[in-house]
């Protein structure tokens, strides 16, 4: 079978180069007789792996020395505890902006651990919105400040970085990290889930000011303090050596490709394609504020939700798959993360302008 577009927004599309790399390393790793995950995670080869794969990804996103950069196990709503965990206080409060469904899983869970502030929200318009910054009712006191730069299921994206003076900006970067450049000192920590962006699902990948470690909670497990991360450079216990490496080859893919100002260029050009498609149509609608609609993630709609299922069951016979939006918001939903090819977007345009001349 060929190889299809595949649209969902997680796990997602991984670049075809470094998926024909790895099926060619998987059994013999550069001539040792063995896979990546065979190896030692403390030997020579999977060390230099590793130390290949960091090096990437600071050059990448121009990360400084004075940031740790963390490959933690588990997936991004584990680091909602791991984040209150490590800096919120006994006592303390934080700060959390609403957006979306996992800005609110985020808030729940940092609930159990300190008080928490909800800034703004943005549920009064469905999460199709950003809530106006001069709105925002920021504590001085809170030990830092979480949001979360584009909420996948909703398709919406903070058109800027939020600027909330001398407190920690802590951002989960799951589906945005790598589409674009970013002034990393603008954040005090940053985690995402790596399997948008970075590679596999299974790992994350934590960036954080190296003045914020060893803040953790007495009972804080130790498997969740960054500083022990830090500390043996994410080795405290066996990583997860294969989701490493394959995130170094997409890292050394990247760069490749011209970096993040031309990945920027690519993924502004996919998502203005669609919605421009979407928006003249007459046929399929976007609900979110077009000032702050999401590059990687677009919702859209049938005017006949009728023909949703046979929406769907035509366009994976085309070879277009994983269309079906978030179970919470229904509807439809292409993801367009960095592996998604300009070729995947025009074929989806074509199939979307056929399906309306059919049964529209």
């Amino acid at each position: 079978m060929s190889r299809v577009f595949n649209f969902s927004a997680g796990p997602a599309v991984l670049p075809e180069p470094v998926l024909e790399r790895a099926r060619a390393e998987l059994s013999d790793w550069h001539g040792h007789g063995m896979s990546v995950m065979e190896m030692s995670h403390r030997g020579r080869d999977f060390t230099a792996i590793a130390e290949q794969a960091e090096a990437d990804l600071r050059r990448l996103l121009g990360v400084p020395d004075d940031y740790a950069v963390l490959f933690v196990q588990g997936g991004a709503s584990q680091q909602f505890a791991m984040v209150p965990l490590n800096l919120l206080p006994e006592g303390g409060s934080a700060d959390y902006l609403d957006t979306g469904t996992w800005s609110d899983k985020a808030i729940e869970e940092g609930a159990r651990f300190g008080r928490i502030n909800v800034v703004a929200s943005s549920r009064d318009t469905r999460y199709t919105t950003i809530p106006a910054r001069e709105g925002w009712q920021l504590d001085p006191q809170a030990a830092y400040v979480h949001y979360t730069p584009n909420e996948t299921i909703v398709g919406v994206e903070f058109p800027y970085v939020p600027e909330v003076g001398d407190r920690p900006l802590v951002a989960d970067m799951s589906s945005t990290i790598l589409s674009r450049p970013i002034d990393v000192r603008r954040f005090g920590l940053i985690y995402a889930g790596a399997q948008k962006n970075i590679g596999p699902a299974g790992l994350t990948v934590v960036i954080v000011r190296r003045e914020l470690l060893g803040r953790a909670r007495a009972q804080c497990p130790t498997m969740l303090d960054y500083a022990v991360f830090a500390k043996h450079g994410s080795m405290y216990n066996t990583p997860p050596t294969f989701g490493w490496y394959l995130a170094g080859l997409i890292f050394e893919w990247l760069l490749a490709q011209g970096g993040l100002p031309a990945m920027a260029e690519k993924n502004a050009r996919k998502a203005g394609r669609l919605y421009a498609y979407l928006d003249g149509s007459g046929f399929y609608r976007n609900p979110v504020d077009p000032a702050c609609r999401s590059w990687m993630n677009v919702p859209f709609r049938l005017a006949d939700e009728s023909l949703d299922a046979v929406f769907l069951k035509e366009a994976e016979a085309a070879g277009l798959v994983g269309l079906a939006g978030h179970r919470i918001v229904g509807g439809m939903r292409a993801s367009l993360y960095n592996a998604m090819p300009e070729a995947g977007v025009e074929a989806l345009i074509a199939f979307l302008q056929d399906f309306v001349q059919r049964r529209g």
